[in-house]
């Protein structure tokens, strides 16, 4: 079975609490027993997360060889420049190694989530603006360290897209989840 779920901020994508960590797990959202999360979004990132009992899922979309897509909608504070959209498209260099290129685009206007619980932090001196990332890697904090990289902080992550599914196509509220149809499941993951 393959199950999406729209995973709020605040949450560990995995079943199992961390010793003296404040952040709830999967465990909260009465999954049906033996799936595990393909991927994972750090618990102050939110968005769209795959789980599944099927074995082999998670090397078949997590590889770059394979050259899974994953689009992450990033609110950071600052102007994006054309300058940081290409430096983020040809990809930065993050603890001596360089992430693959990647597609990055500015999303004007801001895309339509739902508000956060709890809301970012807002600075009135400083404009936020928000982008789009599309990798096809999924290195630790990638996201958060490449816009880090180009000078654009994070203030709100969010998966929007796993292949060709898109999350708001699932008419997920945060915190909801189910399994896919056939045609959806091909979406997140085409067969080769």
């Amino acid at each position: 079975m393959l199950i999406a779920l729209h995973k709020p901020f605040g949450f560990l994508s995995q079943f199992t609490p961390e010793p003296g960590s404040k952040w709830r797990t999967l465990a909260d959202f009465n999954l049906p027993p033996k799936v595990y999360s393909l991927g994972r979004l750090d618990a102050d990132s939110e968005g769209l997360l795959l789980l599944s009992d099927e074995p082999g899922l998670n090397a078949q979309l997590l590889k770059p060889k394979n050259g899974h897509r994953r689009e992450y909608w990033v609110q950071v504070e600052g102007i994006v420049s054309d300058e940081a959209l290409a430096e983020l498209s040809a990809g930065v260099t993050l603890r001596g190694q360089r992430t693959l290129p990647c597609i990055a685009r500015r999303l004007d206007p801001a895309p339509p989530l739902p508000p956060r619980d709890p809301p970012i932090r807002v600075r009135k001196t400083v404009p936020d603006s928000w982008i789009s990332l599309a990798l096809i890697e999924g290195k630790n904090r990638q996201v958060r360290r490449m816009t880090a990289a180009a000078g654009l902080p994070t203030l709100r992550l969010h998966r929007a897209a796993v292949g060709d599914l898109l999350l708001d196509s699932l008419d997920l509220t945060p915190g909801n989840w189910r399994e896919l149809s056939a045609e959806e499941r091909t979406q997140a993951i085409p067969t080769r």
